[in-house]
């Protein structure tokens, strides 16, 4: 079963197999003190104990963006409004994570888009140099250190997520990701 909900991205991989998470000390104690919650329409996900201790995700096929982007509000919105929780968080630099790339917001948003013509050569090679100007990071779908998928679907997010707000990061990503579209089909 837990592998089932892994690879439908409901729940986190084994983070004590992750040479990174395990060398960080991130991964002590797995899998105690991990969980999940998922809503009944499948489109929020909360992760307990995973890297960032907190993780709260909105995922829908498609592209409204802005659909999206507020049910993720709502849901922080009521996670902050919890009486007795507290999060570290620093008045000139944001929420402070486990990740020093989302330090700030804490916030990363993504796509995943197939793009079969930069990634013919089955790598993402290509996609990365084309995305790197466009101000965007690719990644497997499985996240980072994972391949891309076989139809050449990747992950895609804005590179900059510090010093940004999270308006900022949705623009970002729907304009880089509408110019790398028409780079694909070109």
């Amino acid at each position: 079963m837990y592998q089932k909900l892994v690879a439908a991205h409901v729940m986190f991989k084994d983070m004590d197999a992750d040479p990174y998470l395990k060398s960080a000390g991130i991964s002590s104690d797995w899998p105690y003190g991990r969980g999940c919650w998922q809503s009944e329409d499948r489109m929020r996900i909360i992760w307990f104990g995973e890297e960032d201790q907190l993780r709260i995700m909105c995922m829908k096929k498609g592209s409204d963006l802005l659909e999206v982007f507020q049910h993720l509000k709502e849901m922080l919105e009521t996670v902050e409004g919890l009486d007795g929780i507290d999060f570290a968080r620093d008045d000139n630099y944001g929420y402070v994570t486990s990740c020093p790339s989302n330090l700030g917001t804490g916030m990363r948003a993504s796509v995943h888009v197939k793009i079969p013509n930069l990634t013919a050569d089955g790598t993402d090679k290509k996609a990365k140099e084309v995305c790197k100007p466009l101000g965007l990071s690719v990644r497997g779908t499985g996240g980072e250190h994972t391949p891309i998928g076989k139809d050449g679907t990747v992950d895609i997010s804005p590179s900059a997520r510090l010093f940004i707000k999270e308006s900022e990061i949705i623009a970002s990503l729907y304009s880089g990701v509408e110019k790398l579209m028409k780079l694909e089909n070109a």
